[in-house]
């Protein structure tokens, strides 16, 4: 895919990437793409399981905001970090620098909180380390990125049975489901009404993941959507404890208990194959028992960075 030469900011506002060699395979990726790479990330200054103290985490961002030579700041991965930053980020100065704020898992947090504070989109989308440094890159998570990018719009589409048959818009917001209850409460937790949620997570039992979407409901967020749609979950083991109940059984009372269509089949997560999504874009959500297609569109892109 043909896209225009851009500056990209790396930045490391949650864990650091012990693998050297996988953050210079990222950039030499990027850079061999025809981008430019602005890293603001330090490895001699890594601090206990993160990309720096909170202080130079912080100046990571700000670093990155200012910067007039980039257009897309990166996160150069998840774990954790993120939360400890969220009362000293600027997000007004986040938003009002244009930049596309882009990341996943922990940067969940980041995407709730700019959406809270100032109503401005930014991207659920790959990172440096785990995406653009593998060893062996996946060519669809990047070509999706590039392709959301170019907009104007962004279209997905999956495959998965018996999924309810459905035709909304709303606006599309979600992420990582433990990210996600860990905010509610907060001034970060975005106020979203007649949205389209999509939420993944890793190492999290079913009952967990059962009992914070039940957060969720009884919190009286999910009742103001449209509708939810479940990525990948992943990691966790079943035990004999759990007599039967696994993510189908879950997943059937979910759909008998909550007031909201959930789908599934979505390609997002912790997972190497995955989709990008413009976090508070509009979408367009069409499903029947074969699969869905989302349309999003009213996000910020490459053209307007």
């Amino acid at each position: 895919m043909n896209i225009p030469p851009i500056g990209i900011a790396i930045v490391a506002p949650s864990g650091f990437g012990s693998d050297n060699a996988a953050i210079e395979r990222g950039i030499g990726s990027l850079v061999a793409q025809g981008h430019t790479v602005h890293n603001y990330f330090e490895a001699d200054k890594v601090f206990q399981r993160f990309g720096g103290t909170d202080d130079a985490r912080l100046a990571q961002l700000n670093a990155a905001a200012s910067d007039p030579q980039v257009q897309v700041v990166m996160a150069l991965r998840g774990q954790y970090g993120l939360t400890r930053l969220l009362p000293r980020i600027d997000f007004a100065r986040m938003a009002d620098s244009g930049k596309i704020f882009v990341g996943y898992s922990d940067f969940t947090a980041f995407h709730m909180g700019l959406m809270a504070q100032t109503g401005a989109q930014s991207y659920a989308g790959p990172m440096l380390y785990s995406d653009f440094g593998a060893a062996e890159p996946v060519a669809f998570t990047q070509h999706d990125f590039w392709r959301c990018l170019q907009g104007p719009r962004h279209v997905i589409r999956a495959c998965a049975p018996d999924n309810p048959e459905l035709e909304v818009d709303g606006t599309i917001w979600g992420g990582n489901l433990a990210m996600l209850i860990s905010l509610m409460g907060t001034e970060w937790f975005a106020h979203i009404d007649d949205g389209i949620v999509f939420v993944e997570d890793i190492n999290e039992h079913p009952y967990r993941v059962e009992r914070m979407l039940l957060q969720l409901l009884q919190s009286g967020v999910l009742a103001r959507q449209k509708a939810l749609v479940l990525g990948d979950f992943s990691g966790y083991r079943l035990t004999p404890a759990d007599n039967g109940y696994d993510f189908a059984a879950m997943l059937a009372y979910l759909r008998a208990n909550l007031p909201i269509p959930v789908l599934t089949g979505l390609q997002f997560g912790h997972m190497a194959q995955r989709v990008t999504i413009p976090f508070g874009a509009q979408a367009h959500l069409v499903s029947d028992r074969a699969g869905f297609t989302l349309t999003m569109s009213g996000y910020p892109t490459i053209a307007h960075a």
